[in-house]
């Protein structure tokens, strides 16, 4: 039985519909991305499942119960622009969070005093938030989402606004994490979903265009491609161009002094263009011969 299961969700607002329709199950244990551009509809259906939004139409079903039950105590929630009082030290918010989730003073203090120790926190945590650096507020962010010890994480873009290090701080975070809690994370950071997730959902102009594990989808989607780069140069660039006639070509994207091209045959490929290229005296930059990633699939579906 999945863990969280939801059923034809849309939310609309006047004649506009971000969300139209969605369905998708989350088993227990599994650590999920919810991928897509900007206005796909993520974050209306991270709120819609947080209790934040009521839906205009649709069901949520958390763990077999009936839809419409609350269960806003075994969840923790994270949104993208987390509000804090800056006044409060790190442990006094995280505190304060356990105790609006039902929990007494005393037990409260010793949750969060175990929830700040979890996300690196504890040198820091007498603070006063005001001080704190921006990837500091997002792993005490995750510590008032986990105080309460919750059965479903749902973070909305919880690496977005964080610098390299901030990034790589929280993403390590969330690797410990998922170990032990079901997560939702709705991301446009396709590298983050690649390096932690097992399942995705990909939303596109407030419908899911794809859903299934990673593995399955790299699968289905997999092609052999070759990726270049050249010098910018209008040689270079019209020669680029020209590749798309070849016989071994299946698909050509191009992108200023690059491109990506999917092929039939690799080898016959790799041989062809570099004898060519060095026949022309063609600046290579790059030149990466695989198989398509994650950034691929999704460029596909959303037909960008």
């Amino acid at each position: 039985m999945p863990l969280l299961q939801v059923t034809n969700l849309r939310k609309s607002y006047g004649k506009h519909t971000s969300v139209d329709g969605i369905s998708f199950e989350i088993e227990q244990g599994r650590c999920v991305a919810l991928l897509g551009p900007n206005g796909a509809g993520k974050t209306t259906t991270l709120r819609m499942l947080a209790g934040l939004l009521q839906p205009t139409a649709g069901a949520i079903s958390f763990d077999g119960s009936p839809p419409g039950m609350d269960y806003r105590r075994v969840l923790g929630y994270l949104p993208q622009a987390p509000a804090f009082y800056g006044w409060m030290s790190g442990m006094e918010y995280v505190t304060f969070a356990a105790k609006l989730s039902g929990s007494g003073s005393k037990e409260a203090s010793s949750m969060a005093a175990v929830a700040i120790e979890r996300v690196g926190l504890t040198p820091d945590a007498r603070r006063r938030i005001g001080g704190y650096s921006g990837g500091m507020k997002q792993r005490l962010g995750l510590a008032q989402a986990l105080v309460h010890r919750p059965r479903l994480l749902l973070l909305d873009e919880p690496v977005s606004a964080l610098d390299p290090l901030g990034r790589r701080e929280v993403m390590e975070l969330l690797r410990d994490i998922r170990e032990e809690t079901t997560v939702l994370f709705s991301t446009h950071v396709l590298h983050d979903a690649e390096e932690i997730c097992d399942d995705i959902i990909l939303m596109n102009r407030g419908l899911i265009a794809e859903q299934g594990a990673l593995s399955q989808l790299r699968s289905k989607y997999s092609l052999p491609v070759i990726r270049m780069r050249t010098e910018k140069n209008d040689v270079a660039l019209q020669w680029l161009e020209t590749l798309a006639s070849k016989p071994f070509i299946v698909e050509a994207r191009f992108s200023g002094d690059g491109a990506v091209f999917n092929v039939s045959d690799v080898e016959v490929a790799r041989r062809s263009i570099l004898q060519e290229a060095a026949s022309l005296d063609i600046p290579l930059l790059q030149f990466e011969a695989g198989s398509s990633t994650l950034e691929d699939l999704f460029m596909k579906v959303v037909g960008a």
